[in-house]
């Protein structure tokens, strides 16, 4: 008997109102999320047993009412980032404040298969905008279509012709970077870049080598990393065993972590022996030995640009989406100093 209770007040779901309304589900989730190819009378049937069934109560009664569920959606990395946190902090802080719910979609991989079935989820799920935080270096036609339907902002410096791009200057962080160094009076900056396959990353690689190049100094071997304090230790162990390396620019501040920890073990100090500098300047920095030098990005500050682009989009569908570029700055500390005389 309780069972069968328990089972009565189960919540109406997207099959209960498909069969209300005399539809299949898919179409039940075409109307939801304002798609354009659904039937007026086909449309009003549909949203009738939303309204009788009480299906997702808060976003249908708006949609039913407005015609906008007033709520945003987000496409983020599954990835153990600090980074990635604070902006979806910042992304939901200002949504929140807009008067915005946000629904989030993470996705494993990089894939463009992977990245169209969270699209494709929140499309789904009758969002009005949605905020691309993953480096999409590759689209596909799918994702075309998708961003295309609904307006869509990217954060990574990534694009489709049909999104709009609020940016940090990712090259200008490894300039800042590399000429911090060349300054103190190093010869050269070694690099540990991040993965090959993340447009920052590229960005940063090719802002480090051109600085050097610009100066006219030796342009070292880049190693890859991959976001982790792990790799970045790995990293660490080969260039603390390089005699002639005196100063490191390392791609994210959780990689460097791991860079000085291994030169603490083959016993090259920072900054006496090797200076390192990180980009990011997540809380930890500061409370690393020695305080790191890095190259600060205001996540939080992109995550409410983000919204705020987002809904211009939303407000003027047929506005020319247009980048907004920041750029970042080098908070200085102690992990950096001159070269070892």
């Amino acid at each position: 008997m309780g069972q069968q209770n328990a089972a009565t007040k189960r919540p109406p779901g997207m099959t209960d109102v498909a069969k209300a309304a005399g539809v299949s589900a898919q179409t039940v989730s075409r109307v939801l999320s304002g798609h354009p190819n659904v039937q007026e009378k086909t449309r009003v049937k549909v949203l009738a047993a939303v309204e009788q069934l009480g299906y997702r109560r808060n976003n249908a009664a708006r949609a039913l009412s407005s015609g906008r569920s007033r709520t945003l959606g987000v496409v983020t990395l599954q990835a153990p980032s600090s980074s990635r946190g604070l902006v979806t902090s910042g992304i939901e802080s200002a949504a929140r404040a807009a008067g915005y719910a946000v629904n989030t979609a993470t996705t494993a991989s990089l894939d463009t298969s992977a990245i169209e079935a969270a699209l494709s989820q929140l499309a789904d799920e009758g969002v009005e905008g949605v905020v691309l935080a993953v480096p999409l270096i590759h689209t596909s036609r799918r994702i075309e279509q998708l961003t295309r339907s609904l307006p869509t902002v990217t954060i990574d410096g990534s694009r489709t012709p049909a999104t709009e791009v609020v940016a940090v200057d990712q090259a200008l962080a490894a300039r800042l970077a590399t000429r911090h160094l060349l300054d103190l009076g190093h010869d050269t900056v070694w690099h540990v870049a991040g993965p090959r396959e993340w447009l920052e990353a590229a960005n940063r690689l090719d802002g480090w080598r051109g600085t050097l190049e610009a100066a006219g100094r030796a342009v070292p071997p880049p190693l890859e990393g991959d976001w982790s304090p792990a790799s970045g230790y790995r990293n660490g162990l080969i260039l603390g065993r390089i005699p002639d390396v005196t100063a490191v620019f390392v791609a994210g501040d959780e990689m460097a972590f791991g860079v000085i920890k291994a030169l603490y073990e083959l016993g090259r100090r920072v900054p006496e022996d090797i200076s390192v500098v990180g980009v990011d300047n997540i809380e930890l920095a500061e409370f690393c030995r020695p305080p790191l030098t890095t190259v600060a990005q205001p996540f939080a500050e992109m995550g409410a640009l983000a919204v705020t682009h987002l809904l211009r989009s939303i407000a003027d569908p047929a506005a020319v989406p247009e980048p907004e570029i920041v750029e970042p700055h080098l908070v200085i500390r102690a992990s950096t100093a001159g070269p070892p005389s």
